[in-house]
């Protein structure tokens, strides 16, 4: 009954290890196995903790056994991304000029994770600066997608995606400033949340200045994994009161009204700017299909554009990298990351600082449009991206273009620069590569997020881990 429990969903492991079923090192040493196993293929966890999780393991054990409180995941083991501070370890976050940048205390995500009892088995790739759509690094080199060593796992959350779909893990954390937990759960055949900005606390003790202004409207950690049950639990375990974070709002999700009951979906599936792959298009059609018969009334409407969004996001990301963070990327980064500075940041016209004031002001007549568009219809269908899954270096060919990323990717843009939450729903395989469909909602409306979600998950088959496919013969 046991020899597969790395195989098991963070709830059903939870469950087990607080009745007493099982314990919390059976569960730790068989997903230390499988990271064993399968990580050398994908080079998704580039910091293993065996000794540190099995030690904490333990100690799960010996909290239940002495009647104490449990943690909504005591004992089970999961992974963190590389760019969260880990009290001891470096925060490499994919540059080697970081390897040695010891964290001083744990950030605000392993905080949290560590008081619901949690067990880190390992910390996961990222590109370097977690700034790309792809996961390969100078310092630990490129993540594989566990279907295909020839397809990206995307990024920057790529190792997590990579993870948790292989079963390194029950569930994994990610981060989010432009596409970055919902692109790799889309590649990886995973369910992936962006929260609302300021839902969960988002501190490092070992940055070396405070967030600039975009990235506290955009940057959010959130969970990666196999159920949406699973995305509540981990939704919940990072929400921990961090007083370092000044921004975070400190309320659990708000379902508005219309969690209880079905609820009108918009329905975006034409793109602007460029063509979708129809594997995309069909993705958005089945998954409207299975809500309609749920009973949601899902049409087509006018909607606000997805593509104007997806600019405002360039114009604001963009130029708070050329405020000075470019800099320090330009000489610490590798040339992939230098790469796709260049995509998204040598064609912005340059902006006084009037004018950049201007451009964020802007920010608000667009969130008020989707607002009034959420007002009559609570969530949008959509894509995450118009496109399958980039093969591996797509960044680094000639013919890719800003541009390219700008309209492909407008469906993943467009929730970071609004503060806004959306949700990567896998829909199947196709073909030997994932597809999925992205749900967007209001502010605070994750739990009306995940409802629809649950509707898609019923109606398929359940998520289970994937061996990782070899490198094709050439």
């Amino acid at each position: 009954m046991t020899k597969d429990l790395w195989s098991w969903t963070a709830a059903e492991l939870a469950t087990a290890i607080a009745v007493g079923d099982i314990s919390s090192v059976e569960a730790t040493e068989a997903a230390l196995a499988r990271m064993e196993a399968v990580n050398p293929a994908l080079n998704a966890v580039v910091d293993a903790l065996p000794e540190e999780a099995l030690k904490d393991a333990r100690a799960a054990d010996a909290a239940r056994a002495r009647g104490e409180e449990l943690g909504l995941l005591h004992g089970v083991p999961i992974t963190t991304k590389m760019n969260a501070d880990y009290k001891g370890r470096a925060t490499a976050n994919g540059v080697v000029a970081f390897a040695d940048l010891i964290a001083p205390e744990d950030g605000s995500a392993v905080r949290s994770l560590r008081h619901h009892g949690a067990v880190i088995i390992g910390r996961t790739n990222t590109p370097a600066f977690s700034m790309s759509f792809f996961t390969d690094n100078d310092l630990f080199g490129p993540t594989m997608n566990p279907y295909d060593p020839e397809i990206t796992p995307a990024g920057s959350s790529g190792g997590a995606g990579a993870a948790v779909a292989a079963g390194i893990g029950a569930l994994a954390h990610g981060s989010d400033i432009g596409g970055s937990i919902r692109l790799p759960a889309y590649v990886n055949g995973v369910f992936g949340l962006r929260p609302t900005t300021g839902v969960l606390p988002c501190y490092n003790p070992s940055s070396q200045s405070e967030r600039l202004l975009a990235s506290q409207v955009a940057s959010v950690q959130g969970p990666l994994a196999r159920s949406v049950k699973d995305i509540r639990l981990g939704l919940q375990a990072l929400s921990l009161w961090d007083p370092r974070d000044p921004l975070q709002v400190v309320m659990p999700p708000v379902d508005l009204g219309f969690v209880a009951r079905p609820c009108k979906v918009a329905v975006i599936r034409e793109p602007e700017g460029c063509s979708a792959d129809p594997e995309v298009i069909d993705a958005i059609a089945r998954a409207a299909a299975m809500l309609s018969d749920a009973g949601y009334e899902v049409e087509e409407v006018e909607t606000p554009s997805l593509l104007a969004a997806s600019e405002l996001w360039q114009v604001v990301v963009g130029h708070e990298l050329l405020s000075g963070p470019i800099h320090g990327i330009r000489k610490l980064g590798d040339a992939r990351v230098n790469r796709l500075m260049d995509l998204l940041c040598d064609t912005l016209e340059p902006l006084d600082r009037d004018a950049f004031l201007a451009a964020f002001a802007s920010r608000s007549t667009v969130l008020r449009q989707w607002q009034m568009l959420f007002a009559t219809h609570p969530v949008v269908l959509t894509a995450p991206s118009w496109r399958r899954p980039y093969p591996a270096r797509h960044e680094m060919q000639p013919e890719t273009s800003g541009q390219t990323y700008l309209t492909e990717l407008a469906p993943a843009f467009m929730p970071p620069v609004l503060g806004l939450p959306g949700f990567s729903v896998p829909m199947g395989v196709v073909d030997g590569l994932p597809t999925g469909v992205q749900l967007l909602s209001t502010r605070f409306a994750e739990n009306m997020l995940l409802a629809a979600g649950e509707v898609l998950e019923r109606r398929q088959p359940a998520l289970r881990p994937i061996d990782p496919r070899p490198a094709r013969q050439s």
